[in-house]
């Protein structure tokens, strides 16, 4: 199968390139600038330099690749920018959609996030709405996240990947990310928001799996919600880091989400199903 990958040199786009050339697919991986493309070559995959923001070249780029599938993992996780977030996820989407399209591609699969649903009780389900009403700051990245959604929904195909909030290498939460140095610094409180994690190699075998998935909307999350209270103790412990203090409340919407659509209807099966042993071993690798 001939697959395109936006956000291929991304946290999760390095772990799914070496799966999907191993299950011998040919992979054209995005990328900008002379690094990125020494990095896919390396793991196997065919470079194509483009910018997702320029429409035109992104048009030409795929019809020239001719996908059956595009993968969108494109985000902007360098810094904590919510605003060039969103409009990756409205702009860039619009164009990635509009030329998979041109290039006859039949189904995406795209990257969202499992955060964003309406304040309620329990982990919420992929039938709960989005917090479409939600204030801001948190109303701009909702409604990127909607529009992302809505875009990708326009293929013939289309499987929208609701992930939790990801660690492992790369991730804010590695040993030297920019979370692990905040709690080093004592400066995250342990809250009683509910957060749903997601190990960054669980993240890229969904993306592997849903290419036999069908259209729709799915949580990609660990099989274990919990409060601050609980994750933030246990993250400190694994990165020697000093105890957290507590703050108590939750922000809006911190109620975390439920995996079991994915383990029921797809079999899907994460390699780490808690964040308790997935902080311990990550932390560790990063020794």
């Amino acid at each position: 199968m001939k697959i395109f990958v936006a956000g291929a040199t991304g946290v999760i786009g390095r772990s799914l390139l070496p799966l999907l050339v191993k299950e011998g697919h040919t992979v054209y991986a995005m990328v900008r600038g002379k690094a990125g493309k020494e990095a896919v070559l390396a793991q196997g995959a065919v470079p194509v330099e483009a910018d997702v923001f320029d429409r035109d070249e992104l048009i030409a780029q795929l019809r020239g690749a001719e996908p059956e599938v595009v993968i969108h993992q494109l985000t902007a996780l360098s810094g904590y920018n919510l605003e060039e977030n969103a409009r990756i996820r409205k702009q860039g989407t619009r164009n990635l959609v509009d030329a998979a399209r041109e290039a006859g591609a039949g189904k995406m699969i795209a990257q969202s996030i499992s955060w964003m649903y309406e304040p309620g009780d329990g982990p919420a389900g992929e039938d709960v709405p989005l917090d479409l009403e939600a204030p801001e700051p948190r109303k701009t990245t909702v409604d990127g996240v909607a529009a992302l959604e809505r875009a990708a929904a326009e293929m013939p195909e289309s499987v929208i990947l609701r992930y939790g909030l990801l660690y492992g290498p790369g991730t804010w939460y590695a040993r030297d990310g920019a979370v692990a140095d905040k709690v080093r610094g004592r400066e995250v409180r342990a809250t009683e928001g509910v957060t749903s994690f997601l190990h960054v190699e669980d993240a890229a075998r969904a993306a592997l799996a849903a290419l036999e998935w069908p259209s729709g909307t799915v949580n990609i999350v660990d099989d274990e919600p919990a409060p601050g209270t609980l994750w933030l103790p246990a993250y400190a412990s694994a990165l020697g880091a000093p105890e957290p203090e507590f703050q108590p409340g939750q922000g809006r919407g911190e109620r975390g989400a439920s995996n079991a659509k994915a383990r029921r209807d797809y079999g899907w099966e994460p390699l780490y199903p808690s964040w308790r042993e997935g902080f311990k071993t990550s932390l560790a690798q990063g020794k």
